[in-house]
């Protein structure tokens, strides 16, 4: 098994701490068939990879350090994207942690930058998109707090009600927790390259053989698979990794 990242230095006051559903990423970007499938794809390309919504930097910060396990290369380009001032600078703690405790295997990680979803990058340029969204069914969306920085200075005290608004961007997906994941679904086509593949999170609330139809609905060329999950609850899958990405060979 491999290491798991240092994020000790992370204010979760502010940022999502790294729970079931991280490790679940972890867990299948490292397995074997996982990475037989990177390797195919990527040992022999430098791939950019890029996590929407990083939080912690857990995941990414984990890609990064052992890319030469998981695609056969250490050309490998690593990048974030969150809303969340703090997750960003979070994250680039947490790589540059892992990093320096893997030398001998990271990627060249470019940064972390503030986003809604991958709209910082340019259009069919990522290899590998991976997305732990806010996934649980709530009423409603996120209510931006009145007065509400989007990018404070590091020592700047937040408020209650910011704090709380940075914490539900990170778990509340509003009708059946898909209203976020619905918009990355929808704009896959345009982020993923040709090569391109997405490994996206969802719990059973999410309907994901639903999701899984509704991709493969993009194009006949389209494949979804669950390719992790962390058991069944109740005859459920309680939380699943969803692998999607174009079937070119056919």
């Amino acid at each position: 098994m491999l290491p798991t990242p240092d994020t000790s230095h992370v204010p979760y006051e502010h940022v999502y701490e790294p729970s079931e559903d991280s490790f679940l990423l972890l867990d299948t970007l490292s397995s074997e068939p996982e990475r037989r499938f990177l390797h195919h794809g990527f040992a022999h390309a430098a791939p950019l990879v890029v996590e929407v919504g990083t939080g912690s930097g857990v995941v990414l910060a984990f890609v990064h350090a052992h890319a030469q396990t998981i695609f056969g290369t250490r050309s490998v380009l690593t990048a974030g994207v969150d809303m969340n001032a703090y997750a960003c600078r979070a994250t680039v703690g947490t790589v540059a942690k892992a990093q320096a405790d893997h030398g001998a295997t990271h990627g060249v990680y470019l940064g972390s930058c503030m986003g809604d979803l991958a709209a910082p990058w340019r259009d069919h340029s990522v290899d590998v998109l991976i997305f732990n969204p806010p996934y649980v069914p709530t009423p409603g969306m996120p209510s931006r707090p009145e007065g509400f920085s989007d990018d404070p200075s590091p020592t700047q005290k937040a408020s209650f009600a910011d704090d709380s608004y940075l914490l539900s961007l990170s778990y509340a997906g509003g009708m059946d927790g898909m209203e976020t994941t619905d918009r990355l679904i929808e704009s896959l086509p345009r982020i993923l390259s040709p090569r391109g593949c997405a490994y996206i999170l969802l719990c059973a609330q999410n309907k994901p053989e639903d999701v899984k139809r509704r991709i493969q609905a993009l194009g006949p060329e389209w494949r979804a698979l669950t390719v992790g999950s962390s058991g069944k609850t109740a005859g459920w899958e309680k939380l699943q990794v969803v692998r999607t990405w174009r079937d070119v060979t056919t």
